[in-house]
């Protein structure tokens, strides 16, 4: 009797951008516009390392961002939506509060798959993936799909009242939408090798969108990002170093067995930070802040479908996730 838990890894990854291109200093020219502050020129792009990001169009949806790449995913494996058996919708932001966007995705992709969200702010999407190998571990599922569409930017004030407004909601000026969906089935040989988590729940008001739940189920403004950029940086900072060090000891690797290094990315600044913090070799990490923003959870699915075309069998991944909430969580994955 072979007692040996099976492998189950990630064998197919797909993203999706919106057309729309947006650099900093228009969105900053927006905003001063709106509230009629005075802000010094490129004061956006200076703080933040962002220089431009994509924002969905108003007939755009996180459903759509998350379908395109649920498609480019599949392609990408030679599937049909009927090849799956479980649908995971794992985002930051959804269609609607009810029902499940998983529901929205899945009708409009054509599958008849077990269909749900899970969400967990930036971490959304690494949990999904999480999630999905349990339940083909479980054997309640054969072949997942993993879908996340985000689209923060419409959480991002762009008329603040006044300067104290602007401060309060300037982490919001980050975002950008993007889309990125993986197949997840049982493999031969790598998959999914470790997973490690960090949680802090007792920072869950650093920052967030207020709106939506049943403390605050209307009213415009609760439905803008709040929050402190330094504030969620120093818990991170505090809880962080210790989760690397976990998955290493575990482990036995060291940031020379890794092909790349995906990083949740909120800014430059935060991300140079991380760097100096943990030693990663900044060539293994994957920039994708500067061009697109912090698109959420989908910014490790965006950064896996870059390089997944160029990585071997046997290439290791690390994948290390930021959620507000707040939460770390890391991924080892190795390429069938």
């Amino acid at each position: 009797m072979d007692l040996r838990i099976p492998s189950v890894g990630i064998t197919a990854v797909g993203s999706g951008l919106p057309a729309r291109v947006l650099t900093s200093q228009q969105l900053q020219d927006e905003v001063v516009a709106g509230s009629g502050l005075r802000l010094p020129e490129r004061m956006f792009e200076k703080a933040t390392g962002i220089a431009t990001r994509r924002f969905a169009a108003d007939d755009e949806y996180a459903s759509t961002l998350a379908l395109a790449a649920a498609r480019n995913a599949l392609g990408n494996a030679g599937y049909d939506p009927l090849d799956i058996d479980l649908l995971v919708y794992a985002s930051a932001t959804r269609d609607v509060c009810e029902p499940a966007t998983a529901h929205l995705v899945q009708a409009e992709l054509g599958s008849r798959a077990h269909a749900f969200d899970v969400s967990n702010a930036c971490n959304s999407f690494i949990n999904g993936i999480d999630v999905a190998r349990a339940m083909i571990l479980a054997g309640r599922a054969r072949r997942t799909l993993v879908v996340t569409g985000e689209t923060p930017s419409r959480a991002m004030r762009r008329d603040p009242s006044g300067l104290a407004d602007f401060r309060d909601g300037f982490a919001g000026y980050t975002f950008g939408d993007a889309g990125a969906a993986v197949v997840v089935e049982p493999v031969e040989r790598g998959g999914i090798l470790d997973v490690e988590t960090e949680t802090a729940s007792e920072h869950w008001a650093v920052g967030g969108i207020p709106g939506g739940g049943s403390r605050h189920p209307r009213g415009d403004e609760y439905s803008y990002f709040r929050g402190g950029g330094k504030e969620l940086r120093g818990v991170f900072e505090k809880i962080g170093g210790d989760i690397l060090t976990r998955v290493a000891a575990r482990t036995g690797l060291g940031w020379d067995a890794y092909a790349r290094v995906l990083v949740h990315q909120v800014t430059v600044p935060y991300l140079e930070r991380f760097v100096e913090l943990t030693g990663v070799p900044q060539e293994k990490l994957v920039l994708t802040v500067p061009e697109l923003g912090n698109v959420a959870s989908a910014t490790l699915g965006v950064q896996l479908d870059r390089i997944h075309g160029g990585l071997r069998s046997g290439d290791k991944v690390l994948m290390v996730g930021l959620g507000g909430g707040v939460s770390l969580m890391t991924m080892v994955w190795e390429v069938p």
